[in-house]
Order: C-alpha cells, then structure tokens, then sequence
C-alpha cells in the first residue's frame, strides 16, 4: 500500500467503523484502509467479512494503547478516522477504568503517533453525549457551542478524548477535525443497544426491558448517513473544525420508539417490560446539525421509520450475526436487567 489517500480507521471491526469502512471502500475504490482493532466483545471479523478479501483492505489486530505498533501504522498512512473506544453507558458504569484506558490513554497514543509522522487529517469520532442532558420542555439542542457536561464514565472520558484532540491541535499544531454524533442505528449493530436488543429480542418472542418511565429522549441517525458525513468531512472538511451530525428533525422517546418497532413488527406492547431505570440517565438529546449541512451539504436520508424497517429487515436476515454474539454474552444481558426489576 502507498501512503497516499491510504486511512488507518481505528476499531473498523465495531459497529460504526465497520460501516464507514464498507461505504468508504465502496466509493473510493482507489483508496487503501488499514483497520486496527483489538477484537474486545463488541467487534468482530464477521462484520468485516465482506471487505476482507479486498486488494486495497488490510486487517490489523491489535491495541491502540500498543505504542510500538501504533507508531508502525502510522508510516503507512495519510489520514486516520479514530473510531475505537469502549461506547456502552451501561458498562462504564459497572467498569469505569476501562473506558479512561481505552478512550483517553489510548487516543493520546495515537495523537502522538500523528505528530510524529507527519499524519495530513487526524479525524476523531465522538458523541452527543459529551454535552450533557437537555430539558423536556424545551426545543434546545446541542451544537457546535455548547459547553461540554458528561454525565457518565463513558461521556467524560469521551468528553477527555476531545479535549486532548484539540490541545494537540493548539499545543503541536495537529491537523485535526473532530465531529460528534447522536445515537447512531442501523446494520451490524452490536445487540445489547437498545435497537438492536429490541428487534432481537422481539424475533425471539421475548420481552423488550424500558429503563424507568421511557420517556428518556434520543436523536436517531442511520448509520450509513453517518458514514457518509465522514467522508465529507475527510474530502472537504476545514483543520480545527468540529462537525454534528443528527438523525431525527422531532423528538421521540425511548417507549415511543419501542412501540414503532413493535408495530412494523407486528406485536401488542405487552412485550414491553420496564426495568430499574441506571444511574445517571440523561433525560434528552437533540442535535442541531445545520450548520454541518451550511459547510457540507450534508443531510441525513432516512426517516426514522424507513429506517428502522430496514434495519429490522437486515436483523431477520442476518441471524448468523448476530445470535453468536448474544448467546456468548448472555451473562451481561442476565446481570442488566433481570436484577434491575
């Protein structure tokens, strides 16, 4: 591979990684990825396998916190896409540490590894969540201005991954961009989010668990639109600039969700069963994108519904994906929320 518009995408084998990976491949087919990835629970071969045999794609196991091989990588590369980081709220809560580890330290590797080699786009994936919560009663949302609040292990050390981003970029000059997005859905999303979780549980005949009352507020963005922002943000975006990406132009809470799926699905909501709501659980998120739109002619494609009927399509299709992973992690499922009744 020549370095030139050749990307190391980091966790290219989670969720969204592995998404971007497939749109990027598919519309730049002269262009090199390099996936680094440690394999944790919430990423796996199989949702790469479609681009794996692929000339001008390249798999490397391994730990952005592994400073010699990091620094490796990086002489190959023109740009990095960092999307690896330990994402789940539920399990920041029980595991604190490991997310300071991976999402903080192991940045802060990768940042040093840019500066070293000279890396032309440094591009970091964050979240909504780093700005907090937002009230019921109100029509704000979060932008590009909005003062940073994370109310989890996982948000602060999200919210401690951007901040260490743009002191490299002030500090040592890093040519960074940065962008934060909303709840992402869609293909090959890892079932213990609630979507997911929700689709498959139902396809089994089992009840779906809502925390608390499930009026909690999310902004949904189909994966493949956030995918495509990247790529924009990769060809057009301006250094030092962070963009937003969001799904929904309405509100819609967490049990009116659940009852969409329920319905394209077919089932009565006496497969609802609310559980012990987590510690800490920010009420809403809404995510003002228009001026992501104003600088790069983006939008999201999907509505919620068409969406989420594709996604569901995907899951009853792809059952060797996705039943593997939940059977191997069913003790986390049973520790969730059977004790959170």
């Amino acid at each position: 591979m020549s370095k030139h518009n050749t990307l190391l995408v980091t966790g290219g084998a989670g969720f969204i990684g592995s998404n971007f990976i497939r749109y990027y491949l598919k519309n730049h087919p002269d262009h090199q990825i390099i996936n680094l990835d440690l394999l944790t629970y919430a990423g796996n071969l199989s949702t790469v396998a479609e681009v794996a045999n692929l000339p001008n794609y390249r798999f490397v196991h391994g730990d952005i916190r592994d400073a010699q091989l990091v620094d490796q990588l990086m002489t190959e590369v023109e740009k990095v896409v960092h999307f690896a980081a330990e994402t789940h709220v539920d399990r920041s809560i029980m595991e604190p540490a490991l997310f300071l580890e991976t999402n903080i330290i192991g940045t802060q590797v990768l940042l040093d590894a840019a500066l070293r080699h000279d890396i032309k786009q440094f591009h970091h994936i964050s979240t909504d969540e780093v700005f907090g919560a937002l009230s019921l009663d109100t029509d704000e949302k979060f932008d590009e201005h909005t003062p940073y609040n994370p109310h989890s292990p996982y948000s602060a050390s999200k919210a401690a991954s951007d901040h260490l981003v743009r002191a490299y970029g002030d500090t040592y000059g890093l040519p960074y961009t940065l962008s934060n997005c909303s709840n992402n859905y869609g293909e090959y999303h890892f079932p213990e989010k609630m979507i997911p979780l929700a689709i498959t549980n139902l396809m089994d005949e089992q009840k779906v668990p809502v925390y608390g009352d499930g009026l909690y507020v999310r902004d949904w963005l189909y994966v493949q639109d956030h995918a495509q922002g990247i790529d924009l943000i990769l060809q057009h975006g301006q250094i030092g600039e962070t963009y937003l990406f969001g799904g929904l132009y309405k509100d819609i809470n967490n049990l009116e969700l659940i009852k969409m799926i329920l319905k394209i699905m077919n089932k009565d909501e006496s497969y609802i069963e609310h559980v012990l709501d987590r510690p800490g659980h920010d009420r809403r998120y809404s995510v003002d994108f228009s001026e992501t739109s104003r600088k790069l002619g983006w939008q999201p494609s999907l509505e919620l519904e068409e969406g989420l009927r594709k996604t569901i399509a995907w899951y009853q299709t792809h059952q060797d994906w996705w039943r593997p992973l939940k059977e191997k992690n069913q003790s986390y499922f049973t520790k969730q929320y059977k004790n959170r009744k």
